[in-house]
């Protein structure tokens, strides 16, 4: 099949790389295909619901590169699943009693789009493989080919998704200025909240790495101004169940010791427990359109924090949330160096005839493929075994449970 448009999309919610794997897929077809035709989605798959497209221009091309230095999305992002009819229906992104597979169908027939680029996670890129086969059955060949995002870092087989580096990054440097609130208050409680419904991946990442720069940095413990103030005294993941009892009386002794403690928390740890007691005592437990849990809504960190502030007898305690501030950053030098190989993998791939999600195939020795839709899939856990981790949990004190 002659590749004559592509088509480009990003969808869920944003990361440091959407920006950046836009740009990067504009320069590598200008590079190697200039004369294919090149369209935009809008807003996600609310977009192409609505035919709403933009044309990449020779001006865009020219200014390509520019996008790598940006957070956020040029195209726009929405929340969309295209298999949830009622709720696209009540918001009014389709008409009642339509199929929005036909409806995003019949768009990419009708702007004669021969290859689609998915970046987003599992939902986003298993539903453009949907509209592949969709298309098929109706006698119109299409390609897909997704890049994987998510600060999450879990998209199954995949070992790294584009922007989760960078997320790390920023939310250690998030903390930096944050854990300074222990100061603000005798017996200080500090509960910094870190995107991560289902890996605690991000959360993990984001301690290890505010705690190497803090291992930079000169102390002058004379006067309070002591490392172990500043440091990390407990790390809370959806992966290990947490004790609350235990760790009340081991996070008591450092309130009583250093007269602050500090804890990072993925939003996702004890969600689990939080829905099986509002299940057992009848309550409703608010969805969203993917049937996740509204982690909003329900508070976590919150909860977490009036838990511990209550054992640890702290006088204030306060939660930070870092994912609206990591999320939106610029990818780091480690994340464009990935979404380099993962955008010309993908382009290559695209005029090479294949389907699939580029990343590193963790059942394939890391190596970067496009990897098979089928074997895509969500809610991928972190390993909390892992050596660096391990020692992280020992070095704060902190029992694996």
């Amino acid at each position: 099949m002659t590749v004559r448009t592509v088509a480009i999309l990003t969808a869920g919610g944003i990361a440091p790389c959407l920006s950046s794997a836009v740009g990067g897929l504009i320069e590598r077809y200008t590079r190697v295909a200039p004369d294919v035709r090149i369209i935009g989605y809008l807003d996600g798959y609310a977009g192409l619901l609505a035919g709403r497209s933009i044309e990449v221009t020779d001006e865009v091309r020219a200014g390509a590169s520019r996008l790598h230095d940006f957070g956020g999305s040029p195209l726009g992002n929405s929340r969309v699943k295209l298999t949830n009819a009622a709720d696209l229906e009540a918001r009014g992104l389709v008409a009642k009693g339509a199929d929005p597979l036909r409806v995003a169908a019949d768009q990419l027939t009708a702007d004669g789009v021969d290859v689609l680029h998915t970046i987003g996670g599992d939902d986003t890129n298993t539903t453009a493989a949907d509209l592949a086969a969709h298309l098929a059955e109706h006698g119109h060949e299409m390609r897909v080919v997704g890049l994987p995002k998510t600060i999450d870092n879990d998209i199954v087989p995949i070992r790294q998704s584009l922007g989760a580096w960078t997320a790390a990054e920023q939310g250690a440097l998030f903390a930096r200025n944050v854990i300074g609130e222990h100061s603000s208050n005798p017996r200080m409680l500090v509960v910094h909240e870190v995107m991560g419904r289902h890996s605690g991946w991000l959360t993990a990442e984001t301690a290890r790495r505010y705690r190497a720069d803090l291992a930079t940095r000169e102390f002058v413990p004379g006067i309070g101004n002591d490392r172990r103030r500043w440091d990390v005294h407990a790390v809370y993941v959806p992966e290990l169940a947490i004790d609350l009892d235990g760790e009340g009386r081991r996070l008591a002794a450092v309130m009583d010791e250093f007269g602050c403690v500090n804890v990072f928390v993925a939003e996702g740890a004890g969600v689990d427990e939080i829905v099986a007691a509002m299940e057992a005592a009848g309550q409703d437990v608010p969805r969203d359109a993917f049937g996740h849990v509204r982690l909003d809504d329900l508070d976590p960190g919150e909860r977490l924090a009036s838990d511990v502030a209550e054992r640890v007898g702290a006088e204030k305690s306060k939660v930070w949330k870092s994912g609206y501030f990591a999320r939106s950053a610029a990818p780091n030098a480690e994340d464009l160096d990935l979404i380099a190989r993962c955008t010309e993998l993908a382009v290559a791939a695209a005029l090479d005839g294949r389907s699939g999600v580029v990343g590193q195939d963790t059942e394939r020795g890391d190596e970067l493929r496009v990897i098979e839709f089928d074997r895509i899939a969500g809610g991928g856990a972190f390993d909390p075994g892992v050596d660096w981790f391990v020692e992280l949990l020992e070095d704060i004190g902190q029992p694996r449970g």
